[in-house]
C-alpha cells in the first residue's frame, strides 16, 4: 500500500480496504498490532523499493498504533545497535577529523596543529576564557584512506521465514537479530550490517512524514535523539552516519518545537559540541556498551549535533534568542568546510531554513559575500564545495531575488569565464547546487551561465571540466521543457562552431541531457541525438570520442530490456553507419518487444531509421519504413514519437516516391500506420503534399503512384467518412485537371483505394466510374495505362458484387466520341463478361471448339447473372462496336464477342429486335461518327441475314425520313447509303421507285447536313445503278429551277438537291448546266443559282471561267445604266461566291480573267473589273493564294490611277484599299520597288503623250481626290518602318515621288501628317547615306507641299535636320541644308536655331577632315537660315553673333569652312545693314594685314564675294574702288585658289556697281587675257564664267546684257564654251544662256547677230540650236 509505483499502490490499497472490508476512505484501515513483526524483516529486504515500503507501513502503523510507537522505535533502535560495528584502531590509523572551530571565521584563517598525519582545512582556530555549547563546535578530518571492502555475507535464510504463510516461530525470528553484546576488536562491517543499519535508520526517519501522522512523547523524542547521537552520528559508515544525521535533522524539526523538547535537546546539542561524547541516560533499555568514545567519533558526532542544533533553532522564538540563531548560523557557515559532501548538503538544508530567523535578513548581503569569496578563492576542493552549498541555501532561504539584488549570477558568470581553475571550479560548483536547491526558479538564469559552461568543457584543468560535466547534469536534471527548449539553441549553435573544444563542450552538454526529466528527456533527444551522430563525421578524434560517451551516457537510461540488450548494435550503427546500418535495422526487426519503447531507446532508433530510409539498397530502405511504421505499436505514449516526425517523415516522402514498387509499398503503409498512431493531425502537411505530388507534372509516373498508395494509407487511416469526404471533394474533381499528370493521379488513387477498403469503397463506385471512364480515352498514354488498371482492379474487387453500378458506365463508354473509352470500355466489359461467365477473353480467332465450348457456358451463365434483357442490350452493344470506325476498337469488340457467343448468326437473330432499335437510336443521334457506325452496323446485318430484311428496313427508313428530325433524316441517308452498299443491282432495282423518291426529297432538304448524307447516298446509287440516277433525278430538278413566281420554296429545295449532286458529280454536269445558267443576260434565279452551285464545286468550276467571268463582268457593266438592283444583287452575289469558292488552282485562272478587262475601251467595264479585283481581295482575305499574282493585280491597279474616267479611278481607288486592307504590308512591301517603276512608267508616259505635259508639273489623277494617296500608304511606311536598307531607301523616295504627283489641297490635314511620322521616326536611326539622303529629301517635298498643317513638327524637323548637318555623307549634309531652308518659313523661334548652329560651328576640335565637313556644313545651313529666316530673330545678339563667327572663322584653314564662313558674313550683313556691312569691308577686307597667308588672302576674296553680293549696291563708291582694287590683285595671285575666288568677287563688283559697264571696262582686257591663256587652270576659266553670270544676274538694272559685257567679251565666252572642256562648255553656256535672255525668246540671239562676226554668228547660232534653247534655267549661287 506504500511502493512508489503508483499503480502497485493503488491496487494494494483497493485490495487492503476489501480484506478489511470498508468503502473507499482517506485513511486506510489500521494493521494488526502485531505489525511489526512482519515488516521487519521486509526493511532489511535486497529490493530498496520494498525497504522504503516498509518502512512508510510500519510509520503507518505507529500512526494507528501510538501505544505501540515507543516500543517499535526501540525495537528498531536495539536491531540498529546489534548491526553496530566499532572500527578498529588499524582502520582509522591512517586519517584524522580536524577539530570543528569554537568561534566564527576570523578574517586571516589560521591552520590548525597537525594531529599525527593532519591534514590542514584551512579553518581558524580561536581560544576564549569560557566556551558554551554553542561555540564548541568542531569538524573532524576528512578520511584519506580508502575504504576496505568487506567480503559479502550470505543472507541468514531465517530472513526469509516471515514470507511463510501464518507460521511464524518466535523465538526464531527473535533471535536473528540478536548479535553478541561484545565485538571483537577486529569487526569487520558487511554490505549486509550496513544496509540493517540504513534500513532502520530510514523507518525511523519514516515516522517524520506528516502524511503519515506519527506521534511521539517527549520520552520518545529523547530516546531516539539520544540513540542518534550515541550511534547514529558516529557511524563508521559515511553513507549510514549521513541517514543518521538527516535522521536526526527531521526528528528534531519535526517533533522538537515543544518547550520540553527544546529544554531538553538544546543543552544536549551543547554538550555534545563540548565533548563530542553522547550522553546515555535517555537510552533506556538499549545496550550502551557499542557507543564508540574514540576521538574521530566525537569529531563526527560534532558534526552531525551542527546540524541538529540549526533544525533547535527553527523552533527558537523571540528577541532574547536572535543572538542565538546568529551563533548558530555561523556555526553552520563554519561547519561548511568539512570534507564532507553529505555533512555540506546536511547544513546546507539547515541553512536554508535559518535564512528568515532572527535577524539573519539584515546579514544576507555580508553572508553572500562572505561565501561566494570562499567559494571562488578558497584553498581547498571541500571549502569551496561547502561555500558553494553555502551559497544555495542563502539563497534558498532568503529567496530568489537575492541572486540578482546581490549580483551573485554575474559574479559567477565572471569567474567562470576568467581567473584561475580554482575560481572556475569554485563558480561551477555553486551553479550546479544553486540548479539543484533552486530547480526551476534558476532556470532564467541558465541561459546567461551557459556560454561559460560550455567554455568550462574546453579548459585545460581537468578538475575545471569534471565541475562542468557535474554542473551540466545537474542543470539538467532540473530543467522543464521550456528550460530545455531555452538552453538547445544556444547548445547547437556551439556544436556548429569551428573550434573543436567548444563542439566538444557542446557535445557534453548534449549528453549531459541524459540527466533531464523523462518529460524533458523525451523532448530533447529528438535534437540531441542526431547532433552526436553528426559529430562521429568530425576530423578532430576527441570530437568523435566525446560523441560517442555522450551517446553511450544516453544508452544507459535506456529502460527498455530489449533494446538494451541490442543497444551495442544500434550504437555501432550510429557511430559507423555505412556497416552497422544494415545489421541494426535486422536486429529489430528480430527482436520481439515485451516492453514499451521509451524514449531514450527511441533517441538511438529514429536515426538508424532516418540512415536506413535514406540507403541505397532498397532492402535497407523497407526495413527502414517496415520499423517506422510499427514502431507506433510498441510505445506508450504516442506523443514521444511526434518530436522525430520531421526527421522521418520527409525519409518516408521520399522513400514512397522510389523506384522500386516493394519500397514504395512498405513506405505507404508506414505512413498509414503512423497516421492511425498519432492521428492525422500530427501529420498536418502529409495530406496536402501527397495531393500536391499527385498534382505535379514533374515527378514519374512510379512516383505519383508512390504518392496514390500513400495518400490511401492515410484516408483509410482516417476512417471511411474522411474518405468519402475527400475523394468527393478533392481527389475526384481533379479527374478533369489539364495536366496530365494530376489526372494519372487521380487514377493511381482508384488503383489502389478499391482493393483497400474493399466494400467500404462501394458509395465511390458512381462517382469514381466517370473519372476512370474519362482517363481511358486520355491523351496521355500513361494515364490511359493507369486508367485501365484501376479499371481492372474495380471489376476484380466489385466486379460481380455490384455489376449493376459497373455495367451501364462500360455501356454508356461504348458510345462515347473518344476511341480510346470505347476500346478500354469494350476491355473491361470484356473482363467482367468473362469474370461473369467464368472464362477468359478470347486472343486469337477463338474458332476452336474449346473457344466455341468455353463461348456456350459463358453465354448461359452471363444470361443467369444479367438476365435476358440486360444480355440482348449488352449483346447489341457489342455487335455495334463490330462496325466501330476505329480498327482498334472493332478487333477488341469481335475478341469479346467471340468471348461470349459461340454461333454468331443464332445470337444475331435472337437480339434482331434490340439491335435494329439501337441502329435507329444511333442513326438518329447526329453524331456523325455514331450514324456511320449504325450505318455500317446495318449494312452488316443486310449482308449477314440477306434480302428478307429489306423489304422490312426500306419502309422503315422512308418513313423516319419523313417524319423524323434532321438528325434522323441525316441518320436515315447513311444507313440507307449503307443499305444500298451493301445490296445487289437487282435488290436495288427491285425498290429503285422508292429509293430514287428518298434520295431526290433527302437531297433537296433544307438542312445542308441531310444534303450532305444525302449526296453519299446518292453517289452509293449512282455506284449501283449507274447513269440512271441521273436520269430520275436532275431533270425534273431543272425545271424546278424555272418555276417563277411564288415557287420559292420549290425552287430553293430544286437548287438544293442540284448542289448536293454537283458536289460530288460536277464534272460531268457542269458543261450541261454552266451554260444555261449564263445565257444573256442572267436572270435572278439563274444568279442564285449559279451562287450555289459556285459553293460546292469550287474545285472543277475554274475551268469555265473563260465563260462565266465576262458573262458576270459584261451582265453588271450593263446594269450601271438599268435599275434592276434585285438582279444586280444576285449576280454581285454570285460573283463573290465565285471568288470565295474557288479553290487555290483557280485563282490564277480568275485573275487572269479579271486582268483582261481591265484595259477594256468601257469605262463601265474597267469600273467592274476593278470591283471584281476588290471582291477578291475580300472574299479571300484570310487566305494567301492569291500573293503570287500580286504584281499583277499592282499592276492593272496602278495603270487605272491615270484614268480618265472617275468612275474608274472610284472604283480603283476602292479596289487598291482592299488589297491594303486584307493583304499584310509586309507581304506587299516586297513589291515596293515594282510599284515605283510602274508609277514611274505611268507619269512618263502621261508627260510625254500627245497633249501631256512634258516637263512640267504632272498631278496623278488617281492621287488627285479625296484620301487618294491613302491606299498606297501603308505599303510605304511599312518600308519606311520596317524594311531593308534598299527597301527603306526606295519606299521613300517612292514616298517623296507620290508627293510631287499630288496637289498641295489633297495633302492637307491628317494624310500630310501620317506621311511625316514615319520619316521623322527613322530618319534618326543607323541607317546608309542613301536612306537618310531619300527621307531628307522627302521631308523637304514635305515641308514644301504641307505647309503650316506641320508647323507642329517643327521642333522635331529642326531636331533632325541640324543632326544631319553632322553626318559623315556629304549629299546627307546637303540635303539637310536645303530642308532647313524649306522649314524657316514655318519656324517663329530663330534665335535657339542660330544659337545652335554657331556653337556648332565654332567646334574647337582637331582639323580633320571630317570636323571640317562637319563646320562647313552648319555654316552653309547657318547661312541659309539667315537668309531664309534671319528676319524672324528676336534677341539682338543673335544675328551679331553670326557674324563674329563668320569672322573668326574666315581665316580658318579649311577651305570649305572660309566659304561657308564667308556666306554666313554675306547674309549677317545684309540683316545687319549698310554700316556694319561697311565696316566688315574696311576691317575684315581691305585693312587685313597684306601679307597674310593664302588662306586669310582666299577668305578674304570670298568674303569679299558674298558681302558684295548682298550689301554691294550699298556701299560708298571710293570704298568699292578700293574693293576693286584688292579684288585685281587677288586675280593675280600666285595661289590658285585666291585666284579663283577673286574671278567670282569681280563679278559680285561688277554687278552691284552703280554702272556696271563702267566697273566691267577696266577689268575687260585683265579678262580676256585670262580667257585668252591656254595654260590657266581650267577651275579659274571656271571662275570667270561663275563670275560674270553673278555680275549678269546682279545688274537687275541693265536691260541690254549684250552692251554690259560688250562683243569682244561675248565672243571670247563663245569662243570657251565651243572650244574648252566639258564642264568649262557648260559654265560659259550658262552665262551665254543669261546674257542672250534665252527664256525670254530669241530677241537676245538676234541682237548679237546684228553685231558679231559671220563665223562668231555661225557658231552662236549652232550652239544656241543645240544646246540654249533646250536649257530650262539657270541657278545662281548668290
Amino acid at each position: 500500500c506504500f511502493a512508489g509505483d503508483s499503480q502497485i499502490r493503488e491496487a494494494a490499497q483497493r485490495a487492503w480496504r476489501t480484506a478489511k472490508s470498508v468503502g473507499d476512505s482517506d485513511d486506510l484501515p489500521a494493521p494488526s498490532i502485531m505489525y511489526s513483526i512482519p515488516l521487519l524483516p521486509l526493511m532489511s529486504h535486497a529490493d530498496s523499493s520494498i525497504r522504503s515500503a516498509a518502512a512508510k507501513a510500519n510509520a503507518y502503523a505507529m500512526g494507528q498504533h501510538a501505544s505501540s510507537t515507543q516500543k517499535n522505535l526501540q525495537k528498531l533502535c536495539a536491531n540498529y545497535i546489534d548491526s553496530y560495528v566499532i572500527e578498529s584502531s588499524s582502520s582509522h590509523k591512517t586519517s584524522s577529523m580536524p577539530s570543528l572551530p569554537t568561534a566564527l571565521p576570523s578574517k586571516k584563517p589560521v591552520a590548525l596543529a597537525p594531529k599525527k598525519k593532519p591534514i590542514s582545512t584551512g579553518l581558524p582556530k580561536k581560544k576564549t576564557a569560557k566556551k558554551d555549547a554553542l561555540s564548541m563546535a568542531g569538524l573532524g578530518r576528512p578520511k584519506t584512506g580508502g575504504k576496505k571492502k568487506s567480503a559479502p555475507k550470505k543472507i541468514n535464510p531465517a530472513l526469509l521465514q516471515p514470507k511463510q504463510e501464518r507460521t511464524f516461530d518466535m523465538n526464531l525470528l527473535e533471535s536473528q537479530f540478536k548479535t553478541s553484546t561484545k565485538a571483537s576488536e577486529g569487526e569487520k562491517d558487511t554490505e549486509e550490517k550496513i544496509k540493517v543499519r540504513g534500513s532502520m535508520l530510514s523507518a525511523i526517519s519514516a515516522i517524520t512524514e506528516k502524511s503519515l501522522k506519527v506521534t511521539i512523547d517527549t520520552v520518545t523524542l529523547k530516546l531516539v535523539t539520544s540513540f542518534l547521537m550515541a550511534y547514529g552520528l558516529a557511524d563508521c559508515n559515511e553513507g549510514v552516519r549521513g541517514q543518521a544525521r538527516n535522521c536526526l535533522r527531521d526528528m528534531v524539526a519535526t517533533f522538537g518545537s515543544s518547550d520540553d523538547a527544546i529544554a531538553f535537546l538544546l543543552p544536549g546539542i551543547e554538550g555534545v559540541l563540548n565533548s563530542g561524547s553522547a550522553d546515555t541516560k535517555n537510552l533506556a533499555n538499549l545496550s550502551t556498551e557499542r557507543i564508540p568514545k574514540d576521538s574521530q567519533s566525537s569529531d563526527r558526532r560534532k558534526q552531525g549535533a551542527v546540524v541538529a542544533l540549526g533544525s533547535v533553532a527553527l523552533h527558537l522564538k523571540g528577541v532574547e534568542n536572535e543572538g542565538k540563531i546568529d551563533t548558530t548560523i555561523d556555526m553552520l557557515i563554519s561547519a561548511l568546510t568539512t570534507p564532507s559532501e553529505s555533512v555540506q548538503a546536511s547544513v546546507a538544508d539547515c541553512l536554508a531554513k535559518l535564512m528568515k530567523k532572527g535577524k539573519t535578513q539584515e546579514r544576507v548581503e555580508e553572508i553572500l559575500k562572505g561565501l561566494i569569496r570562499d567559494c571562488l578563492n578558497g584553498q581547498s576542493t571541500s571549502q569551496r564545495r561547502g561555500a558553494a552549498y553555502g551559497i544555495s541555501a542563502a539563497v534558498k532561504g532568503s529567496g530568489i531575488a537575492s541572486l540578482k539584488k546581490f549580483e551573485v549570477v554575474k559574479k559567477l558568470e565572471e569567474a567562470s569565464s576568467s581567473g584561475a581553475a580554482s575560481n572556475k571550479e569554485g563558480a561551477l560548483f555553486a551553479m550546479e547546487l544553486l540548479s539543484a536547491r533552486l530547480g526551476l526558479l534558476f532556470e532564467p538564469y541558465v541561459i546567461v551561465l551557459l556560454p561559460s559552461l560550455l567554455k568550462s568543457f574546453s579548459d585545460s584543468s581537468d578538475h575545471v571540466r569534471k565541475a562542468a560535466s557535474s554542473t551540466a547534469s545537474s542543470i539538467m536534471s532540473k530543467l522543464s521543457a521550456h528550460g530545455v527548449k531555452l538552453v538547445m539553441p544556444a547548445v547547437l549553435t556551439a556544436f556548429n562552431d569551428p573550434a573543436w573544444r567548444t563542439k566538444q563542450a557542446s557535445i557534453h552538454m548534449l549528453g549531459s541531457m541524459s540527466h533531464c526529466a523523462p518529460k524533458q528527456l523525451a523532448s530533447a533527444l529528438p535534437k540531441v541525438v542526431p547532433k552526436l551522430t553528426e559529430a562521429f563525421a568530425d576530423t578532430h578524434p576527441k570530437v568523435k570520442s566525446s560523441a560517442e560517451e555522450a551517446l553511450d551516457e544516453i544508452s544507459k537510461v535506456i529502460k527498455n530490456p530489449e533494446i538494451s540488450s541490442i543497444s551495442s548494435t544500434l550504437l555501432k550503427a550510429l557511430t559507423d553507419p555505412s556497416e552497422g546500418t544494415i545489421r541494426a535495422l535486422e536486429a529489430l526487426i528480430e527482436t520481439e518487444f515485451l516492453h514499451a519503447i521509451d524514449a531514450p531507446s527511441l533517441a538511438l532508433i529514429v536515426p538508424i531509421l532516418h540512415r536506413g530510409l535514406r540507403d541505397r539498397v532498397a532492402t535497407t530502405k523497407r526495413y527502414g519504413a517496415l520499423i517506422a511504421g510499427n514502431i507506433c505499436t510498441m510505445i506508450n505514449d504516442p506523443k514521444d514519437f511526434v518530436p522525430y516526425l520531421p526527421t522521418l517523415i520527409p525519409d518516408l516522402k521520399t522513400a514512397i516516391l522510389d523506384p522500386i514498387p516493394d519500397v514504395r509499398s512498405t513506405s505507404a503503409k508506414a505512413l498509414g500506420s503512423l497516421a492511425r498512431g498519432l492521428g492525422e493531425e500530427s501529420l498536418p502537411d502529409l495530406r496536402s503534399w501527397l495531393i500536391e505530388k499527385l498534382r505535379e507534372s514533374s515527378v514519374t509516373s512510379a512516383e505519383r503512384s508512390g504518392a496514390a498508395q500513400g495518400l490511401t494509407e492515410i484516408l483509410i487511416a482516417g476512417g471511411g467518412t474522411i474518405v468519402e469526404d475527400v475523394m468527393r471533394s478533392e481527389i475526384l474533381p481533379l479527374h478533369s485537371h489539364p495536366e496530365a499528370g494530376t489526372r494519372e493521379g487521380v487514377l493511381w488513387i482508384l488503383t489502389f483505394l478499391p482493393s483497400s477498403l474493399g466494400q467500404s469503397f462501394t458509395p465511390l463506385i458512381d462517382v469514381s466510374l466517370p473519372a476512370l471512364i474519362g482517363g481511358l480515352s486520355d491523351e496521355s498514354e500513361p494515364v490511359r495505362d493507369v486508367a485501365m488498371r484501376a479499371g481492372r482492379v474495380l471489376i476484380r474487387s466489385h466486379g460481380k458484387a455490384h455489376v449493376d453500378k459497373i455495367l451501364p458506365s462500360l455501356e454508356h463508354g461504348l458510345t462515347d466520341e473518344d476511341y480510346r473509352i470505347r476500346i478500354a470500355s469494350l476491355t473491361l466489359l470484356g473482363d467482367l463478361l468473362s469474370m461473369i461467365g467464368g472464362t477468359s477473353v478470347v486472343k486469337g480467332d477463338g474458332e476452336t471448339q474449346d473457344d466455341i465450348r468455353k463461348a456456350e457456358k459463358a453465354q448461359a451463365q452471363i444470361a443467369l447473372a444479367l438476365g435476358a434483357e440486360t444480355r440482348k442490350r449488352v449483346l447489341s452493344r457489342l455487335y455495334l462496336s463490330r462496325s466501330d470506325t476505329t480498327a482498334a476498337v472493332r478487333q477488341s469488340a469481335v475478341q469479346v464477342w467471340k468471348t461470349v457467343v459461340s454461333v454468331t448468326a443464332r445470337s444475331l437473330r435472337d437480339i434482331l429486335q434490340v439491335l435494329v432499335g439501337q441502329i435507329i437510336d444511333a442513326l438518329a443521334s447526329g453524331h456523325p461518327e455514331r450514324t456511320q457506325v449504325a450505318g455500317r452496323c446495318l449494312g452488316d446485318v443486310v449482308n449477314k441475314l440477306g434480302d428478307s430484311v429489306l423489304p422490312e428496313i426500306i419502309p422503315v427508313l422512308r418513313n423516319a425520313l419523313y417524319d423524323g428530325d434532321e438528325h434522323t433524316r441525316r441518320g436515315v441517308c447513311v444507313g440507307l447509303s449503307e443499305v444500298i452498299s451493301c445490296s445487289t443491282r437487282e435488290q436495288i432495282l427491285r425498290f429503285i421507285e422508292i429509293i430514287v423518291k428518298v434520295v431526290q426529297n433527302a437531297l433537296c432538304d433544307e438542312d445542308e447536313g441531310v444534303r450532305s448524307m444525302a449526296a453519299s447516298c446518292f453517289q452509293s446509287l449512282h455506284n449501283v445503278v449507274g447513269n440512271r440516277a441521273l436520269d430520275e433525278i436532275v431533270p425534273s430538278l431543272l425545271v424546278a429551277l424555272e418555276y417563277s413566281g411564288d415557287a420559292e420554296s420549290e425552287r430553293a429545295r430544286a437548287l438544293n438537291g442540284l448542289t448536293g449532286i454537283l458536289s460530288i458529280r460536277s464534272r460531268e454536269l457542269l458543261p450541261y448546266i454552266i451554260p444555261r445558267l449564263i445565257k444573256n443576260p442572267i436572270t435572278t434565279n439563274h444568279a442564285r443559282a449559279l451562287c450555289g452551285i459556285a459553293e460546292v464545286t469550287g474545285s472543277t468550276l475554274h475551268f469555265h471561267f473563260q465563260t462565266i467571268i465576262p458573262a458576270i463582268i459584261s451582265n453588271l457593266a450593263d446594269l450601271r445604266n438599268e435599275e434592276d438592283i434585285e438582279r444586280e444583287e444576285a449576280i454581285r452575289a454570285c460573283a463573290k461566291a465565285v471568288c470565295h469558292s474557288i479553290e487555290e488552282i483557280g485563282v490564277n485562272w480568275l485573275i487572269s480573267e479579271i486582268s483582261s478587262k481591265c484595259g477594256s475601251d468601257k469605262p463601265e467595264i474597267r469600273c467592274e473589273s476593278c470591283w471584281m479585283f476588290q471582291t477578291l481581295m475580300e472574299e479571300r482575305k484570310g487566305k494567301s493564294d492569291f500573293y503570287e499574282q500580286i504584281p499583277i493585280i499592282l499592276r492593272e491597279f496602278i495603270y487605272r490611277f491615270n484614268d480618265e474616267n472617275k468612275l474608274v479611278l472610284k472604283a480603283n481607288h476602292a479596289a487598291f484599299g482592299a488589297l491594303s486592307k486584307n493583304v499584310p504590308a509586309e507581304e506587299l512591301v516586297k513589291h515596293i520597288d515594282f510599284v515605283r517603276n510602274l508609277i514611274s512608267s505611268v507619269v512618263s508616259d502621261a508627260r510625254r503623250r500627245k497633249g501631256g505635259v512634258g516637263d512640267g508639273e504632272f498631278l496623278m489623277p488617281g492621287f488627285n481626290m479625296p484620301k487618294g494617296l491613302e491606299p498606297l500608304l501603308p505599303i510605304y511606311q511599312r518600308g519606311i518602318l520596317y524594311g531593308t536598307p534598299s527597301i527603306r531607301e526606295v519606299s521613300a523616295s517612292g514616298l517623296g515621288e507620290l508627293i510631287s504627283f499630288t496637289a498641295n489641297k489633297f495633302l492637307a490635314g491628317q494624310l500630310i501628317i501620317k506621311m511625316t511620322g514615319p520619316l521623322l521616326r527613322i530618319v534618326g536611326d543607323r541607317n546608309p547615306s542613301e536612306v537618310k539622303i531619300a527621307i531628307l529629301r522627302t521631308l523637304g517635298l514635305v515641308l514644301v507641299k504641307g505647309g503650316p498643317a506641320l508647323r507642329a513638327f517643327v521642333p522635331q524637323f529642326q531636331t533632325t535636320f541640324v543632326k544631319a548637318l553632322a553626318d559623315p555623307s556629304r549629299q546627307v549634309r546637303i540635303e539637310a541644308i536645303g530642308a532647313l531652308a524649306h522649314l524657316m518659313p514655318l519656324s517663329t523661334r530663330v534665335d535657339p536655331l542660330l544659337k545652335e548652329l554657331v556653337a556648332s560651328s565654332l567646334g574647337k576640335s582637331s582639323d580633320g577632315g571630317g570636323v571640317a565637313a562637319v563646320q562647313t556644313a552648319t555654316l552653309e545651313a547657318l547661312a541659309v537660315v539667315l537668309k531664309n529666316g534671319g528676319r524672324k530673330a528676336k534677341l539682338p545678339d543673335s544675328i551679331p553673333s553670326t557674324l563674329e563667327a563668320s569672322k573668326e572663322l574666315i581665316k580658318h584653314q579649311d577651305e570649305g569652312v572660309r566659304e561657308g564662313a564667308a556666306k554666313v558674313m554675306g547674309a549677317a550683313c545684309e540683316l545687319l545693314g549698310a554700316e556694319i556691312a561697311t565696316e566688315v569691308i574696311e576691317n575684315e577686307i581691305l585693312n587685313a594685314s597684306a601679307s597674310g597667308s593664302g588662306e586669310m588672302r582666299h577668305g578674304r576674296a570670298c568674303a569679299c564675294q558674298r558681302v558684295m553680293t548682298t550689301m554691294g549696291s550699298k556701299i560708298p563708291g571710293s570704298l568699292s574702288d578700293s574693293v576693286t582694287d584688292l579684288v585685281i590683285s587677288f586675280i593675280k595671285d600666285d595661289k590658285p585658289l585666291v585666284k579663283e575666288a577673286a574671278c567670282v568677287a569681280l563679278g559680285a563688283v561688277v554687278g552691284s556697281a552703280s554702272d556696271p559697264a563702267s566697273r566691267l571696262r577696266p577689268v575687260e582686257s585683265l579678262i580676256l587675257s585670262i580667257l585668252k591663256n591656254t595654260q590657266e587652270q581650267m577651275e579659274v576659266h571656271r571662275s570667270i564664267a561663275s563670275g560674270l553670270c553673278l555680275a549678269v544676274y546682279l545688274s537687275t538694272g541693265v536691260e541690254n546684257k549684250l552692251e554690259l559685257l560688250g562683243k569682244e567679251l561675248i565672243d571670247g565666252c563663245l569662243k570657251m564654251a565651243m572650244s574648252g572642256s566639258q564642264r568649262i562648255q557648260y559654265s560659259f553656256n550658262d552665262l551665254l544662256y543669261l546674257t542672250l535672255k534665252v527664256d525670254e525668246g530669241d530677241q537676245g540671239l538676234e541682237n548679237y547677230l546684228g553685231i558679231a562676226s559671220f563665223d562668231s554668228s555661225k557658231s552662236m547660232k549652232s550652239l544656241y540650236t543645240k544646246v540654249l534653247s533646250r536649257m530650262k534655267e539657270v541657278k545662281i549661287d548668290a
